[in-house]
């Protein structure tokens, strides 16, 4: 299915009726879009990937190759979901159990990344421009530019908006060596200040 004036789809995707997409989105081989989701403007959908009812992407999402993304998730704009990272929806799964009624949101603000067969267990809020690690298990809430991996994700530093570590000196500044903005640490919170 494709409509080559607003989005394409490749002909081995399937595209559910009723779900919204916005001009610009590709989507790739043997993915899945199911119907109820939001994929906003310029979007990249990967191979093998399944986007389940109610799920939101917002502007700019990639989304890399064998991602499912559950009920409940919701990206905000430029999020990147790495290869084979891996959101849930339900705290205790059990087949015999039916908990459909008990799906938790799990929120990926703006501009974060989570990098491949990462883990994000829902619940959980992901903060605006976090770097999870690839390979890390995500059982609580991350901070915003905070910088997480390993299994359980601990939080080693903090990153800027452009992906590089911060190196705060004693007064709590750090200037991000790619965009040269200024950030500045305060009581375990980091803000881009310039």
């Amino acid at each position: 299915m494709s409509d080559t004036h607003s989005w394409f789809a490749h002909p081995s995707a399937i595209v559910d009726e009723g779900c919204s997409i916005a001009p610009g989105v590709k989507i790739w081989h043997f993915s899945h879009i199911m119907p109820g989701c939001v994929i906003g403007e310029g979007c990249n959908i990967g191979q093998n990937v399944v986007v389940s009812p109610k799920v939101v992407l917002g502007k700019n999402v990639r989304v890399q190759n064998n991602v499912s993304i559950y009920e409940g998730v919701i990206c905000e704009d430029d999020v990147f979901l790495g290869p084979s990272m891996v959101f849930t929806n339900v705290i205790n799964p059990r087949s015999a159990v039916s908990r459909k009624h008990e799906y938790q949101q799990t929120l990926v603000r703006r501009g974060a990344s989570i990098g491949a067969n990462a883990t994000i267990v829902c619940g959980n809020e992901i903060g605006e421009y976090a770097f999870i690690g690839a390979g890390a298990v995500v059982t609580k809430p991350v901070p915003p530019f905070a910088l997480v991996v390993g299994n359980p994700a601990r939080h080693i530093g903090w990153m800027s908006e452009r992906g590089h570590r911060l190196h705060f000196d004693a007064e709590g500044h750090a200037t991000c060596p790619e965009s040269g903005a200024s950030y500045e640490l305060k009581d375990r919170q980091v803000k881009k200040i310039s």
